[in-house]
């Protein structure tokens, strides 16, 4: 997910307000860790789902009250929150990173009123209700560090709340997009099968035995009535508009990246990006084409045959692939081989103990992404995280699955893990949860997180991951080439009248997505708008810093030290990466 030469400029921070005795600065960001604290304290008693996601465990036995009542409720605590704020805290008087933390805090209070005003997911996107219902009885059973007995528990009392979360969806769901609701009926037909048989297998109890069986049975039935209710009432109402428009994608843009940079900033740095990266995968695609297709005549050497040449050259190395069943067992071997390459090359210390788990992903959570990382909570840092891996969908065709598995190869496989898990979000993740400042821990920056990500790929394929194979870097600059296409896409779906067909042929004609990868990717952008930005967005912004940071120390750059300087600061706005960075370093 991300970005930008307009960051680095933006970055030269200059010291704000006077300089504070150091006694004073301490008891100021003391004064704004203290209302944080109260804010969150007020917010997790409001939604105790975001609670448990975030590792307060308080209000585990509880679940979210989602009537417009309780909502407007919400809306309420980000307003009387920012208001207060200025009141509470002198912004001159805290030290700069205090300073830093305030402007991340007020930023997304900013954010919470405006997407209330601007975006209605819970009257327009049933998918919303989903999560809570699944991945808020899922979680407990999965990540949280307290005793077993003690989480199931929770479990067996927050499933008491799940039917009347469905009758407030029922009420609340108006006219939703019709992409919107079909994900969410299949993510629904998942849950269901999830209380009905899935939840044993996560506790590692039987439903002959377990307390949780009586508590499933309603919960199923409230379900079954759900589904009925999306594919027939809901379904004949499914008129709503996806798009966003350009004003409201620019405003959410600004909003969910704070980086700096404007949507039309991005887009014009997306396309000239576009064009460098597909220049150097026909460099590569020009070197392998004698091996993997002996004996052909190259394509011409003009526009058309250098995507020819790209094309057909990804075709002959994609065909190495695995299996649908050993997809979740070869990501293991995977990962084991790069944790070992990350530590003979010293690229940065790897978090001990290790606590990140490979997983088939379940099936409700299916629907928008091949693969997850879901960190251990920032407020139960012992938790696990986990790194989950979806198959192909089931009803899918056999040419739809090979499709697919040609599209996650063995080599796309290791890219797609070093993004995932080593050293992409979880060292990442694991490092922020390391962070002093409570703000930073809990308000996530997807730039940021993407970013690195993103980041870590090329980094470890340029420090020798994979030897020299070519394959495996034509892979590399093809998923690169994503995240650009990404921000494209992005863009142009919400700003422009782009089509479906429009939209496929970009991805399938000019960034070399198969058919499964590109009607999946339409579907996200049109669901989740301004996220896929947050790829390139990002990786920009550490690429950039990086290159400067190695010019400027030169013999002295050291790699390791450098990434455990990104990485020291939290998961924050890109923006704040080259002061915080440079600063670190100079200690």
């Amino acid at each position: 997910m991300i970005m930008i030469k307009c960051i680095l400029a933006s970055l030269l921070l200059g010291l704000l307000g006077t300089v504070m005795p150091a006694a004073a600065a301490d008891s100021e960001d003391a004064k704004l860790t203290s209302f944080f604290r109260d804010y969150l304290d007020r917010y997790f008693r409001l939604r105790p789902y975001m609670a448990t996601r975030l590792g307060d465990h308080r209000f585990d036995d509880q679940l979210d009250d989602l009537s417009s009542a309780a909502r407007q409720r919400w809306l309420d605590l980000a307003q009387q929150s920012l208001t207060e704020l200025p009141n509470r805290v002198s912004y001159a008087q805290l030290s700069r990173n205090g300073q830093v933390d305030y402007e991340i805090f007020e930023h997304d209070l900013r954010r919470t009123i405006w997407l209330a005003a601007n975006v209605h997911p819970y009257e327009d996107d049933p998918r919303a209700y989903n999560e809570i219902i699944t991945d808020g009885v899922f979680l407990l059973l999965t990540q949280s560090s307290l005793p077993h007995a003690q989480n199931v528990r929770n479990a067996v009392s927050r499933m008491g709340y799940i039917p009347r979360m469905v009758t407030a969806a029922r009420a609340n769901l108006k006219n939703p997009p019709r992409v919107f609701l079909e994900t969410a009926i299949k993510q629904n037909r998942g849950a269901i099968a999830f209380y009905d048989k899935g939840i044993f297998e996560c506790a590692g109890e039987t439903p002959q035995v377990s307390d949780l069986a009586s508590a499933c049975r309603p919960v199923v039935a409230a379900l079954r009535e759900y589904q009925d209710f999306l594919e027939k009432d809901l379904a004949g109402r499914a008129t709503g508009d996806w798009r966003l428009g350009r004003e409201r994608f620019e405003k959410k843009i600004d909003l969910d990246l704070n980086a700096g940079l404007s949507a039309s900033q991005i887009v014009a740095e997306a396309q000239t990006e576009f064009a460098r990266v597909e220049r150097e995968m026909y460099v590569i695609a020009r070197q392998l084409w004698g091996t993997v297709l002996p004996g052909k005549p190259l394509p011409p050497d003009d526009e058309g045959g250098r995507v020819l040449t790209i094309r057909q050259v990804l075709a002959e190395v994609n065909r190495q692939h695995g299996t649908v069943d050993r997809l979740v067992s070869d990501a293991k071997t995977i990962v084991e081989q790069v944790k070992a390459f990350i530590r003979e090359r010293r690229i940065i210390p790897l978090p001990d103990p290790d606590r990140c788990q490979v997983i088939e992903m379940p099936e409700f959570q299916r629907g928008n992404t091949v693969a997850y990382l879901n960190p251990a909570p920032a407020l139960d840092p012992a938790a696990a995280s986990i790194y989950a891996i979806s198959p192909p969908p089931r009803d899918w065709d056999a040419r739809q699955v090979e499709s697919y598995l040609e599209e996650y190869n063995r080599s796309m496989l290791q890219i797609l893990t070093i993004h995932e898990g080593y050293p992409g979000h979880y060292v990442q993740l694991e490092y922020s949860n390391r962070c002093p400042s409570l703000v930073r821990r809990v308000l996530y920056s997807g730039a940021f997180a993407e970013g690195w990500a993103v980041y870590s790929e090329q980094m470890m394929l340029d420090q020798g991951y994979g030897q020299g194979d070519l394959a495996l870097r034509l892979n590399q600059l093809k998923w690169y080439l994503r995240s650009v296409t990404n921000a494209i896409l992005d863009n142009r779906m919400h700003c422009t009248s782009m089509s479906d067909q429009e939209a496929y042929q970009l991805l399938t004609g000019r960034a070399f997505q198969t058919e499964g990868e590109a009607l999946g990717k339409i579907i996200r952008a049109k669901q989740n708008p301004c996220q896929l930005s947050e790829y390139f967005v990002g990786r920009t912004a550490f690429y950039h810093l990086r290159q400067q940071i190695e010019r400027e120390q030169g013999d002295s750059f050291e790699l390791s030290r450098y990434h455990q300087a990104v990485l020291a600061h939290g998961t924050l706005p890109v923006k704040y990466l080259p002061e915080l960075t440079r600063k670190t370093l100079t200690k």
